[in-house]
């Protein structure tokens, strides 16, 4: 099982990111990756960390979908592989109606087809077999739209991009899954329960990978927060706000895709409490609803001793890898010294 470092959404704890991005690498883990919303974008980010590192793996955990054309994609795919000498990882992900509505200003549409689609027409672009033409629901290349000039023609990609570069889509939802498993060379699920993750995914990755085609494994990448110390109720204080956050506040009622995972895990109730607090301003109320158990099932903290316990559910699980949330270097250090 490898180690990852997950940066997350730059910003906070920026001023620390060189050193542990550094220790990290010295320590033996296998690739950083960061992530965006609506404020850093994860390429500049990347491009920074790429400079001064010299074997870690560089992954976009993730870059929007809507955010982007698929070429657009592809070429940045393209680039940041040649500028990190083949060290690039495009992690992708469609976000949420929120976000794609009220951030990018385009339609949310349908996620599943538009990611099909868009892992397709990236894929053609960087084999560079034939010029580009795509005729489908939400793509059209070249466009020949009724506001089309009709000048557009297909085009092959400038230069020789590594073919190959891996595709990880983040995915929680069991359809997403399921495509994610047919189409990707790895998943990025969050809030991944090990105990749990049999009954909740297996049924969709089993379907998925029925259909693949890839000729290799997928690789298996959830993100997981990570503190070791000996304070077990401070610990778990710590991963408290994010969870709230997550399965409270990133999304709307009936549509918060983090909410129903932790419905799909048992917790319906807290789910419902959690988002009924933090949809009425009671944020704080909202952490403070968020039970142990919900921590100790999606995060590791605790005693090293613990810790090291925890991490055999994971390797049961048949995980590839961990992707470890955490700015802190003695954690780093000490989940090395376990698992690498």
């Amino acid at each position: 099982m490898h180690l990852d470092l997950n940066l997350g959404y730059f910003g906070v704890g920026a001023a620390r990111a060189p050193e542990l991005i550094l220790e990290a690498e010295r320590l033996g883990y296998r690739a950083v990756w960061v992530a965006e919303a609506y404020g850093s974008d994860v390429v500049s980010v990347l491009s920074w960390i790429g400079a001064s590192t010299t074997s870690m793996l560089l992954g976009s955990g993730i870059m929007q979908i809507p955010a982007r054309t698929p070429a657009m994609t592809a070429m940045t795919a393209a680039t940041l592989d040649e500028l990190s000498d083949g060290r690039f990882l495009l992690g992708l992900g469609v976000s949420g109606p929120q976000v794609v509505e009220g951030w990018h200003g385009v339609p949310y549409g349908q996620p599943l087809r538009r990611t099909r689609e868009y892992v397709d027409i990236v894929r053609v672009i960087l084999a560079r077999e034939a010029p580009l033409k795509h005729e489908g629901s939400h793509y059209q290349i070249p466009y020949l739209g009724a506001d089309s000039t009709g000048l557009g023609k297909p085009l092959k990609m400038i230069g020789q991009p590594r073919a190959d570069i891996p595709i990880y889509l983040a995915a929680i939802g069991p359809r997403n899954v399921t495509l994610t498993a047919e189409i990707a060379d790895g998943w990025l699920p969050v809030f991944y329960s090990p105990e749990k993750a049999s009954s909740v995914f297996g049924a969709a990755l089993a379907e998925g990978l029925s259909r693949r085609h890839l000729g290799r494994a997928l690789d298996v990448v959830p993100s997981v927060q990570a503190l070791i110390t000996d304070d077990m109720a401070a610990g778990r204080d710590l991963m408290r706000p994010m969870l709230a956050l997550y399965i409270g506040g990133m999304g709307a009622r009936g549509r918060n895709f983090y909410n129903e995972l932790a419905i799909r895990y048992g917790f319906e109730e807290e789910a419902s409490r959690i988002q009924d607090l933090y949809l009425a301003g009671s944020k704080v109320e909202a952490v403070g609803a968020v039970t142990d158990r919900m921590v100790d099932e999606v995060a590791l903290v605790g005693p090293v001793e613990r810790v090291k316990d925890r991490l055999e559910a994971w390797k049961d699980a048949g995980v590839s890898g961990l992707a470890i949330g955490s700015l802190d270097l003695p954690t780093l250090r000490a989940l090395a010294e376990l698992v690498l």
